[in-house]
């Protein structure tokens, strides 16, 4: 069964320490489950972005109830016992409202700025896989060992103990089939890719956004999930568009897009893609949460106050 709706803003403006905090605050005063923070070096594709543990820990505490999170932090960018440590201290200060979002790194040119070695797609993911088994491990609160290809552990036990159990939920971002497998295999909460980073770069192809695309994605995550399918909870960064001109919207964006070869049909078919009046997409996401399971939607900072309707119909309905 698919879960309950639930709604995040991720944040790609970065205002002032008091503007941070008072973006948070909103956030929760208008519903929303999750502030969430990207994990870049350089400006471009996102703009420039805080340090994202230490803006979420200030975002915790100035408010509740709000979940904080990151989508997604790059795992060549920490190692995974310092992580695990930064991870379990900020879910005790924000007292259960950490969500740890990772994945393998892809922006190329951020490695390039930062003097960082930009391996080939599968040693990288090879060594996210190693880390998201120690960071599994040191949570369990005894003394932890690893050996593998990338990392060694020994006998490391991990301070302080997370407030949830057994630790903050894990978000993997995922897109491509042995991504979306290692998700299936360890995710709680598996972060559908609709665009393509695996040249190192965003790549704008509406082929990853069809309905049939997004479908396939799935069954590969279900392959690497077996049995424990049926718990993960699928998100995505949506496209919306609120209107009371449907199809003049559709063909608007994809001449913005310069989308080739892609139908108004198929535009409107695309799972991470609502076009229409608030109830028009609510009921489209109601419809799409039973065909594709995808519960858990994320609305970048500047729609956070025209999307809000949607959290107050939608939040917690089953």
């Amino acid at each position: 069964m698919p879960k309950r709706f639930r709604f995040g803003v991720i944040n790609e403006q970065m205002p002032t320490a008091a503007g941070w905090l008072a973006r948070a605050r909103q956030a929760e005063r208008l519903g929303y489950a999750t502030l969430l923070l990207r994990d870049h070096f350089v400006t471009e594709p996102f703009g420039d972005q805080f340090a994202p543990l230490v803006a979420l820990a200030a975002a915790a505490t100035a408010t509740t109830r709000l979940r904080v999170g990151t989508l997604v932090l790059d795992n060549d960018y920490r190692h995974p016992a310092v992580l695990a440590k930064e991870a379990a201290t900020l879910d005790l200060l924000s007292e259960g409202r950490f969500e740890l979002g990772i994945g393998a790194g892809w922006l190329r040119a951020e490695y390039a700025a930062t003097g960082i070695r930009f391996d080939p797609n599968g040693v990288r993911i090879a060594r996210l896989a190693e880390s998201i088994q120690i960071l599994i491990g040191l949570r369990a609160g005894q003394p932890y060992s690893f050996t593998g290809q990338h990392y060694q552990i020994e006998q490391l036990q991990n301070y302080p103990a997370p407030t949830q159990q057994p630790g903050p939920p894990l978000l993997i971002g995922a897109g491509k089939p042995k991504m979306l497998r290692l998700a299936g295999q360890y995710a709680d909460i598996v972060g559908l890719l609709t665009t393509s980073v695996a040249s190192g770069e965003v790549q704008d192809d509406p082929s990853e956004r069809l309905a049939e695309a997004v479908e396939q994605k799935i069954d590969w995550v279900r392959e690497g999930a077996g049995s424990r399918f049926a718990q993960l909870e699928f998100s995505l960064i949506p496209t919306i568009i609120i209107t009371d001109d449907r199809a003049g919207a559709i063909t608007q964006l994809i001449q913005e897009r310069q989308w080739h070869g892609i139908s108004p049909a198929q535009v409107a078919a695309m799972p991470a893609v609502f076009v229409g009046t608030i109830a028009e997409i609510a009921a489209t996401m109601r419809e799409r949460r039973e065909r594709y399971r995808i519960s858990y939607y994320i609305f970048t900072d500047t729609q956070m106050v025209d999307c809000a309707p949607l959290v107050t119909l939608l939040s917690g309905a089953a």
